[in-house]
């Protein structure tokens, strides 16, 4: 299930200053420990998968290459029908609520800053998610970025998670943005990617902080990337 699309190295000329950056928060603005693979390793042995195992092995590779996609979505490919799914997906979260209550959550150095900077230039920052609203407000507690951002979304406050365009084009619309041309997009996964690439928007950025490899981004689309998110407000402003 990997995303493909062609290679792009430069930035479409557009004409228009970016007024919208969409970030991704795991692995992107956030480090988060490998509380995804805990959490979902937690929540697989909750429906009979044996931890250690081979089905083990085999599901835990498909959570790793599937980083950045909606997590229902992600159970529903892993193990079918939807009441496993969505058990197994209540357990994910309750699972990494708990282990964020036990501290292993940060802000990615330099995160915080980029969003401050990208916010004084006068550009809307909105912080996206693959989790649901409940764990990306109990990540946002943790952090203390409540105020941080100009907009916080989870995949069922657009309709559906990466890699669709939703959220992005969810993102332009409730912040009242004049064209995805205006848009950047930045994340850690070749999903980000994709959904920046499937929403139109100008820049897609790739960071390589977190689940994917620059050769992975770039081949999802990215139009650059960069060693982490603090690189972005010299590459958006620049353009």
């Amino acid at each position: 299930m990997t995303p493909t699309t062609p290679t792009t190295s430069t930035t479409p000329a557009t004409g228009r200053p970016v007024s919208l950056v969409v970030l991704d928060m795991a692995g992107t603005t956030v480090a988060d420990d490998g509380l995804v693979e805990l959490a979902f390793s937690r929540a697989a042995a909750e429906l009979g998968v044996e931890p250690g195992s081979a089905d083990h092995a085999a599901k835990l590779d498909y959570v790793r290459a599937t980083m950045g996609e909606s997590k229902i979505t992600v159970f529903r490919a892993l193990f079918g029908a939807e009441d496993l799914a969505v058990r197994g997906n209540a357990a994910f979260e309750k699972a990494y609520a708990e282990l964020l209550d036990a501290g292993r959550c940060a802000p990615l150095p330099g995160a915080a800053d980029a969003i401050a900077e990208l916010r004084a230039d006068g550009r809307k920052v909105v912080l996206t998610t693959g989790f649901s609203r409940t764990t990306q407000d109990a990540i946002l507690d943790v952090l203390g970025w409540r105020q941080i951002a100009d907009l916080t979304l989870c995949p069922a406050d657009a309709g559906r998670g990466r890699p669709y365009p939703d959220m992005v084009l969810a993102a332009l619309l409730r912040t009242g943005t004049d064209s995805v041309h205006e848009v950047a997009v930045a994340g850690d996964t070749a999903y980000d990617m994709l959904s920046g690439v499937r929403a139109g928007a100008a820049i897609v950025a790739g960071v390589t902080t977190g689940a994917h490899p620059a050769a992975r981004l770039r081949e999802a689309g990215a139009t650059h990337v960069l060693g982490s998110v603090a690189e972005l407000p010299a590459l958006v402003g620049g353009l």
